[in-house]
């Protein structure tokens, strides 16, 4: 991490916590006997709301803030984290609509509030920098009081696309709160590692997708794990389909629902109606991740008239159809960006309140194959909360670094060290079936960081003797089979005959099964070849790649439990 942060306390004084500061939710966490733990605030919620609210002088943060959104909004400040580091005439207020609005002081994004007690004090105008410190403080006292000591450094996550002027931004909230950074860590990674750290985990090579569905931002990663190494392949951004959007579904839904009964009084065009009715659709939206059916009531919602209703997840699911398409494109995108298929994916990762929500993982299983696994509470019942993932992956992080001194720190993560080059295709042996047909055998993956050492055991001919050893590159690709078409025969004759209505029902019941799509390796270049003599009869063949930082490639090839061998080296 190359932004300048201050110095900080020495590792041996430390208390290291994860921090997820988000634009909607912020949670924090603490690691106990290597296990990560989400801490509850002192109203012992996990999940607080990113919102500071003040009354009387008096400041509140999280839910008790975020109730202030009906009756105090103009000193209620929410939805901030996205404009750190920004410049007002770049940033987008939709989501301020019912709190204060961020303003423009000498083009930097502010807020005015009334922070002090009495009705004479004069407003505060606070930067988003001081808002963001003010809150982060309220995080780092909540977690202090739960673990009853004082937190002095944290590793706070960040989104794939915040910028050097961001980080550098956040770094300087968080020291003005005095806490020390030790790391930012990119959401994605946060996430992946949230589930690798798992006792029951296996540390394998693998591409996983990973997808923070936030309440005002979608953001989604295509992660290559290699020996234990992460890389990002690639990133889409999306700030329509999200959280809110789902909310201005069940708003839409229960507005309509209360002009039908109250002689068209729209809800909607009344700022406190809003904030109530936006309030109760956040509450029912989670009940109905939970349950099939979901109670929706709001006192005086509108002319003082009280309103009730009820809502069942089918017609949710149904009414929210485009969004949740929405959502099943983002993620089609995202690997489409990466150069690969929904074949090569290995593991989804759903992460974000947002993806509590069933539906969202349901449409993902129709689309990725079998193989893939897909991590949400729905469809498993390993998977981790997804509103903490990311402080779980942040806690776990900042457990491993907290013992280094900050110059080490800075050294480990910088750029020049962690950007490290790549293969881009696989390396492997071909392997050749008694019928002589040959096939790949991947030793190491594609998108694994250099330098890299893997080894594979083949076995030999049954009848023993010299093996030859080819040593090639590699890559996927999709393999399409279309099924064989149906006879036409009287069929067509039927169909020629029939009225058009007829005729496309005829059609449609004579579909073909869908074509079968595959993943399948495809032989490259050969790289080398080398002869092992001698193998006895029943034996195997211990295979070595060595991949150097300059690319080099070094194959080592003998039998099992037998000395000596063959080496060879290929230059970059």
């Amino acid at each position: 991490m190359s932004e300048t942060r201050t110095s900080g306390p020495a590792p041996a004084d430390r208390t290291a916590i994860g921090i997820t500061f988000g634009n909607s939710n912020s949670s924090i966490a603490s690691t106990v006997d290597d296990k990560a733990e989400v801490i509850a605030n002192e109203d012992g919620d996990r999940q607080i709301p990113t919102i500071l609210s003040y009354v009387d002088g008096e400041e509140y943060y999280g839910q008790q803030a975020k109730a202030f959104l009906v009756r105090n909004p103009q000193n209620t400040v929410a939805y901030f984290r996205d404009f750190l580091g920004k410049d007002f005439k770049s940033i987008d207020p939709t989501h301020n609509h019912a709190s204060a609005h961020p303003q423009d002081v000498n083009g930097t994004v502010s807020f005015t509030i009334k922070d002090k007690e009495g009705e004479d004090a004069e407003p505060s105008t606070l930067s988003v920098e001081e808002v963001s410190t003010r809150f982060l403080r309220r995080l780092v006292t909540s977690a202090t009081e739960y673990l009853g000591k004082k937190v002095t450094s944290a590793v706070i996550t960040v989104p794939t696309n915040f910028s050097d002027k961001q980080k550098s931004a956040l770094l300087a909230a968080a020291n003005a709160a005095d806490l020390e950074v030790l790391q930012l860590i990119s959401e994605p990674v946060a996430a992946v590692l949230a589930y690798d750290a798992r006792p029951e985990a296996e540390v394998q090579d693998k591409i996983v997708v990973v997808a923070e569905l936030g309440g005002t931002r979608s953001d989604v990663a295509v992660v290559a794990s290699r020996g234990g190494m992460y890389t990002v392949l690639a990133t889409v951004h999306d700030y329509e389909f999200n959280g809110s959007a789902l909310d201005k579904v069940l708003i839409d839904h229960f507005a309509k629902e209360f002009m039908k009964k109250h002689a068209g009084v729209d809800p909607r065009e009344n700022a406190r109606s809003l904030a109530k009715l936006k309030f109760e659709c956040e509450a029912t939206k989670k009940a109905l991740s939970i349950g099939v059916n979901a109670a929706f009531s709001v006192e005086s919602l509108a002319e003082g008239i009280d309103f009730a209703s009820t809502i069942n997840r089918l017609r949710y699911e149904t009414i929210g159809r485009t969004v949740f398409e929405g959502f099943t494109r983002l993620i089609e995108s995202v690997i489409k960006k990466a150069g690969l298929d929904v074949l090569d994916v290995d593991e989804v990762i759903l992460s974000g309140g947002t993806s509590h929500t069933p539906r969202i993982a349901n449409n993902l299983v129709n689309i990725f194959p079998a193989t893939t696994t897909i991590l949400a509470p729905s469809t498993n019942t390993t998977a981790v909360n997804p509103s903490e993932l990311l402080a779980r992956g942040a806690a776990l992080q900042a457990s491993l670094i907290q013992e280094y001194e900050a110059a080490d720190i800075d050294q480990s993560t910088h750029a020049a060290v962690t950007t490290v080059p790549h293969i881009t295709n696989a390396i492997g042996v071909i392997s050749v079936s008694e019928s002589g047909e040959e096939t790949f055998v991947p030793v190491i993956a594609p998108e694994t960081a250099v330098p890299a050492r893997r080894t594979v055991v083949v076995a030999a001919p049954k009848a023993g003797g010299d093996v030859l050893i080819k040593i090639a590159e590699g890559n996927t690709h999709i393999k399409v089979t279309k099924p064989e078409p149906k006879a036409n025969g009287s069929k067509a004759a039927k169909v020629e005959d029939a009225d058009d209505s007829d005729a496309d029902f005829s059609d449609d019941e004579s579909e073909d099964e869908e074509e079968k799509r595959e993943k399948v390796w495809k032989i490259g270049a050969t790289l080398a070849e080398a002869a092992v003599r001698g193998v006895k009869k029943g034996g195997k063949v211990e295979i070595s790649i060595n991949v150097n930082a300059d690319l080099a490639v070094t194959v080592t090839a003998r039998e099992v439990g037998a000395k000596g061998g063959v080496r060879g080296t290929l230059s970059a």
